[in-house]
């Protein structure tokens, strides 16, 4: 099978892309970063760095601790702000023909709606509605994990946009797949799940937790098996398009979460480790199909066969 006749295009509820590799935001800055490693049009899309509706600065450092098989990360979502971001960045990225998906974060839903109705007006192609940030001690994942505040939320915003709408869901909570139907009844075009675990390094000479914050968000293959988990529940209950996310770092990440349901895959910290993954990823993923005489992606989705009880 020759790699025209394989077709990688998915759906993320109105937003179409031409592959399902996506970067993840907060491990990608708004792509500039990336260019010296590849042509970063070839991306099935960018969801850039969590942008807040004034610039922020961010926690203290240190931000970051290696663990095994993951990292710790209590950035705090440092960012120039939305206003700058469709000055300043989208002009350049959407002159290169990508799409974008503008990640988004608030202290309250007023903020989040204003937001919205910025983007809305801007090129931007979608929204990502993070509600799950463990690194910010007002809004982030204290909306997340209530399930009625996130149907207030998330309808809130979709009143304030008429871009494709993408729930940002937290890992953190007893039942992820009341909080998933909750954000689809409320009118999101799709999830995006898991963003990171809570989680803590010490420091047994100091005494003292690495992280300034003491607590960060838990990321990398270490949580892989709980992402896959979350999304292949969460792909039972819900009729709207999931993007899975949480340790991928292979070719076999990328179908194993495909089969578990995922019309698209996020790709995170290994970005950090291979600035060149997403990319290769997208060789590879067309290698499999040719290999398994798949032509279509969606041949691969939600086809995962599980074992009867």
């Amino acid at each position: 099978m020759d790699n025209r006749d394989i077709n990688l295009n998915t759906n993320i509820g109105r937003l179409i892309i031409e592959n399902p590799i996506i970067t993840a935001s907060g491990t990608f800055g708004f792509g500039r970063e990336y260019e010296e490693f590849m042509d970063i049009a070839n991306i099935g899309a960018i969801s850039v760095k969590g942008l807040t509706l004034k610039p922020r600065k961010g926690n203290k450092s240190p931000r970051i601790a290696e663990t095994v098989g993951g990292m710790l990360n209590s950035v705090g979502l440092e960012n120039p702000g939305v206003e700058y971001f469709i000055d300043k960045e989208l002009p350049y990225l959407k002159d290169k023909n990508i799409t974008i998906i503008a990640n988004i974060s608030g202290n309250t839903i007023e903020e989040y709606c204003e937001m919205a109705a910025r983007i809305d007006k801007s090129r931007c192609d979608a929204i990502e509605m993070n509600i799950s940030c463990p690194n910010v001690k007002r809004g982030g994942v204290a909306f997340g994990t209530d399930k009625d505040m996130v149907y207030r939320i998330t309808k809130s915003v979709r009143d304030s946009t008429e871009k494709p709408l993408i729930v940002k869901l937290s890992p953190n909570v007893t039942d992820i797949k009341e909080i998933a139907l909750m954000a689809e009844k409320a009118g999101a075009d799709g999830l995006s799940l898991i963003n990171t675990l809570l989680g803590m390094a010490i420091d047994i000479k100091t005494k003292k937790p690495i992280l300034r914050n003491n607590v960060g968000g838990l990321s990398g293959p270490a949580i892989k098996p709980i992402a896959l988990r979350m999304v292949w529940e969460v792909a039972q209950v819900v009729k709207i398009p999931i993007i899975g996310m949480g340790g991928i770092m292979n070719i076999t990440d990328v179908i194993e979460f495909l089969l578990a349901g995922a019309s698209a895959v996020a790709i995170g910290t290994g970005n950090l480790v291979n600035p060149r993954l997403t990319v290769e990823l997208l060789v590879e993923l067309k290698k499999y199909m040719q290999k398994n005489n798949i032509k279509d992606v969606s041949e691969i989705i939600g086809k995962l066969e599980i074992y009867s009880s």
